[in-house]
């Protein structure tokens, strides 16, 4: 209900996912120039919709679902309140997805993400093995 008071139904206000993301302020606030990020900052917001999805996101660490999953390790690579808002950035762009084109979204499980992760990292790892195979050992 929240989402539907504050966003509404018509997600045509907001030409793609990011500019939803950025409107619930749940988008990083890098300063960039030169390609390079030159600070960091908070993006103060009174949007009840972004507390809301923030606490969605902190629900799902004891889901065992696919998003449980990804968040949990989210949140081993992250700070627990970064992990959240970029938890909560995933779902704010699941919303627009189902609001917008009507997409039914549906939980592939965590084992379904847990493969997917390995075969990340089989493919990510290749090139590494790879290399350390290729250098010459020393006797000594």
């Amino acid at each position: 209900m929240t989402v539907i008071s504050e966003a509404g139904w018509d997600m045509s206000k907001w030409p793609s996912e990011d500019h939803f993301v950025s409107w619930l302020r749940l988008s990083p606030d890098n300063r960039v120039s030169g390609d390079r990020v030159i600070g960091k900052g908070r993006l103060p917001t009174n949007n009840r919709l972004n507390v809301v999805l923030r606490m969605a996101a902190s629900t799902l660490l004891q889901s065992d679902s696919y998003l449980g999953t990804h968040f949990r390790r989210l949140k081993r690579r992250l700070d627990a309140p970064v992990a959240t808002k970029a938890m909560a950035a995933k779902l704010a762009r699941l919303i627009y997805r189902v609001l917008r084109c009507g997409m039914r979204f549906v939980d592939q499980g965590a084992e379904v993400y847990e493969a997917a992760h390995h075969q990340r990292e089989i493919y990510y790892l290749k090139p590494l093995l790879s290399q350390l195979a290729a250098e010459p050992t020393s006797d000594c």
